[in-house]
């Protein structure tokens, strides 16, 4: 009898194992799927447009900047119209460094200096973890669909104009 007790024990100990298995296990699940949804913020109602050598152009953009919306940023999109992108604010002019880890969308990352022009356009390769950093410190990042840049004629020096960027505190000493 003390077999079976035993035996009927050490089955009962193996079930609640079990169940607090599954349990942790999909909480787990839950959390990684939460954590996994993109970002979606408001779409600015004030167009950023760029000066290049084919004339102006316009992007809608979201607006990221609070530091777990820059951290977040573009991650787990796996769509984003030509015309629209999102504007990383920083605080002040600083070195920045970016990576594609949770990122399915390739994207063309153009780094933008206090003054509005462009310092940098880096490519963004899906889901790489490699670092992409200008080589000089910048104050905005706009990442748009990778190639339009080159479509829409943007280069290094072209002019963005946003309230966002023309309204932005000067950097602190």
């Amino acid at each position: 009898m003390s077999r079976i007790r035993s035996f009927l024990a050490g089955l009962a100990i193996a079930a609640m194992v079990a169940v607090a298995g599954l349990a942790v296990s999909a909480s787990m699940t839950t959390t990684g799927l939460a954590q996994e949804r993109p970002m979606k913020l408001p779409v600015d109602p004030d167009p950023l447009l760029v000066t290049t050598s084919k004339g102006e152009v316009e992007f809608r953009i979201e607006i990221a900047d609070e530091p777990d919306q820059r951290a977040m940023g573009l991650m787990y999109r796996k769509d984003l119209p030509n015309d629209e992108g999102m504007l990383f604010v920083f605080e002040q002019t600083q070195p920045v460094g970016f990576w594609m880890k949770n990122t399915p969308l390739p994207l063309d990352l153009l780094f933008i200096g206090t003054d509005g022009k462009v310092r940098d356009i880096l490519p963004g390769v899906p889901f790489s973890e490699a670092v992409i950093a200008p080589a000089e410190p910048v104050r905005f990042v706009l990442e748009l669909k990778a190639g339009t840049a080159e479509k829409s004629g943007i280069k290094v020096g072209d002019q963005m104009r946003h309230p966002a960027i023309q309204e932005a505190p000067a950097d602190k000493p």
